[in-house]
């Protein structure tokens, strides 16, 4: 029989809230009736950290988080083609008023493309015969290393790509002016990394919740679930503390991605439904 290693013991946090923060809803938005599978602050710019934005079907919107609850519209990419993709991550959040502007967009082909959101070109298409099997659900750039980045899928695999040898086709990406369609789109084959494929089988319940999110700082954690709810977990303790939990009438559908602002004061949802929900800290004063 496997034994737990010392320090490797689950830890178990209570389910009754603390309150040492409370929130309450502020404002609900329909997107559409289409699934919301992402929604991500800016954490890079300090100018914009009340800007979000969300991706789903073939849609990419920027909104911007003002006083009162509201959600202002700013800005909308639309895809002319009409598949389902479900995750894009631009640089760690959506940074379209950033100094970079690389796009990390996964499609349902299997492959991981990379554009310039300004310039509207495809730089490169990770795939090829080692590339993911089936559809590709998250990707992420390495914190330090501009150059990697790493993708899962629907066939239970993590992959470790790098473009350093392609970064030249990035830069001509700012430059370019012909048309985007006639640019030299690269492929980039896998394995890109020292020749070596990492596995990685996770083991699911299918009552799994939806992607969490934390504040810039780590100190909580926001995890929706497939009824709506969203609880938030102080991650300086252990084991952790339930900060609230946060539940509305209307709320009932699955939670896609949560995402918390940089102080962790705005807790957005975005749901199977198309819907976005605002949560925003009660005052104690």
């Amino acid at each position: 029989m496997a034994k737990t290693a010392i320090g490797s013991e689950p830890l178990v946090g209570s389910l009754v809230p603390s309150k040492k923060r409370d929130y309450r809803v502020t404002n609900k938005l329909q997107e559409g009736k289409r699934p919301l599978y992402a929604v991500a602050f800016n954490f890079i710019d300090s100018r914009y950290f009340n800007v979000f934005a969300t991706f789903g079907g073939n849609r990419a919107t920027v909104y911007q988080c003002l006083e009162g609850g509201v959600i202002a519209a700013l800005q909308s990419y639309v895809d002319e083609d009409q598949s389902n993709y479900h995750k894009c991550l631009f640089l760690t959040t959506f940074s379209f008023f950033l100094s970079r502007t690389d796009c990390l967009r996964l499609d349902q082909d299997e492959s991981v493309r990379l554009w310039n959101v300004h310039t509207g070109i495809c730089i490169l298409i990770f795939a090829g015969a080692g590339g993911h099997r089936n559809e590709v659900l998250s990707v992420d750039f390495h914190p330090s290393d501009i150059y990697r980045i790493a993708s899962c899928g629907m066939d239970n695999t993590v992959k470790i790509w790098s473009m350093k040898e392609f970064w030249t086709y990035v830069e001509k990406s700012f430059t370019w002016t012909d048309l985007p369609s006639k640019f030299p789109t690269k492929y980039v084959q896998f394995p890109s990394v020292d020749n070596e494929i990492v596995l990685w089988e996770p083991k699911m319940k299918e009552q799994s919740p939806g992607e969490f999110s934390c504040d810039f700082h780590y100190n909580a954690a926001a995890i929706g679930n497939r009824e709506g709810k969203i609880y938030v977990w102080e991650l300086q303790s252990s084991p952790p503390v339930l900060i609230a939990r946060l539940s509305h009438a209307q709320s009932k559908s699955p939670i896609r991605q949560t995402a918390m602002s940089f102080d962790g004061s705005t807790i957005l949802s975005c749901c199977e439904d198309g819907a976005i929900w605002r949560w925003d800290a009660v005052s104690t004063s």
